[in-house]
């Protein structure tokens, strides 16, 4: 039974980001550009891949996976966040910002675990590559990538299902730029250790078992190049999967630093930074990051190019 000073609120109050007054109308600037490139970068991976039939290959199939999750990532934290600086209006209906947690755990978790799916893609083709072709058939690269946006929806569906139950005091400010799981529930009036509790078991899983399977998938493929030294089969592991070990350890050490290494008032700020990292700045240099050393994608947009001037 709720207490007397708690009420069904029909909406929170976001604190946004720590940014003067002064420099909101820069950072607004800045933050729409940043989210347009996001938008427009991974659409157009999306499409090269749609178009060019030299680039329907298991790993091609996963990076498009990519980048559509991290379009819908930013799509529904970043809009929000740009409408609060120019407006301030802070203000956030309860549907809509159990809407964007439910969101945001589904599309971050499926970032993770897409991470892990393309290192194991990775592992295959470098270690067993006479074998890549009957082990990464069409049927299982479709079973892993309906796995990853299944179990998030679940992940997703759980956590905000739990959250759903609680009950918040009039008035509930959220110190955040988007309803953050952590973050609403700090402000709940309820007790919150059954949600604490899932967050730490089952969160961690989704946490650690991703992470280390890409750990062990490269740490094998290490051995394995290891034992037959060759420049050339360096080099091709390397470039191979240099940019996808850079953008697993941005995204998994900002995450970690965010929700497994943070816990005093003080580091908010640091939180918030963190958060802007993973949800903003890491979904836009993925396209840079998987294309401008990738020759498959390279060629497929020179050929994109001339097809317009063509046409």
């Amino acid at each position: 039974m709720r207490s007397k000073n708690q009420s069904n609120v029909s909406e929170f109050l976001l604190l946004g980001l720590p940014i003067p007054r002064e420099q909101q109308a820069m950072f607004f600037a800045l933050f729409l550009g940043m989210y347009l490139t996001t938008v427009f970068g991974n659409l157009l991976i999306i499409l090269l891949i749609r178009l060019d039939s030299h680039l329907h290959t298991p790993m091609y199939f996963f990076l498009s996976h990519l980048s559509l999750s991290d379009i819908s990532l930013s799509s529904i934290t970043v809009p929000k966040m740009l409408m609060n600086l120019k407006t301030h209006h802070r203000s956030i209906p309860y549907v809509e910002c159990m809407s964007q947690a439910y969101c945001f755990i589904l599309f971050g978790c499926t970032d993770s675990l897409l991470l892990a799916v393309m290192a194991y893609d990775r592992y295959v083709a470098i270690c067993h590559p006479l074998h890549y072709t009957t082990v990464m058939k069409g049927e299982l690269c479709i079973f892993l990538v309906s796995g990853c946006w299944l179990l998030s929806c679940v992940h997703g569906l759980l956590h905000t299902v739990l959250l759903s139950r609680l009950s918040f005091c009039a008035e509930t400010i959220i110190s955040h730029f988007f309803c953050d799981l952590v973050a609403v529930l700090k402000s709940s009036c309820s007790d919150t250790s059954l949600n604490e509790l899932v967050i730490f078991i089952e969160g961690g899983l989704f946490f650690i078992v991703p992470l280390s399977g890409i750990l062990g998938s490269y740490i094998r493929t290490a051995v394995i190049i290891m034992r037959v030294l060759s420049v050339k089969r360096i080099s091709k592991a390397l470039s191979t999967c240099g940019s996808h070990l850079f953008v697993v350890s941005l995204y998994y050490g900002t995450v970690a630093s965010v929700y497994f290494f943070s816990s005093s008032d003080e580091s908010k700020d640091k939180d918030i930074i963190a958060s802007v990292i993973y949800m903003v700045v890491i979904p836009m240099l993925n396209p840079f990051i998987y294309s401008l050393r990738n020759k498959g994608i390279k060629c497929a947009f020179d050929g994109f190019v001339r097809a317009k001037e063509l046409s």
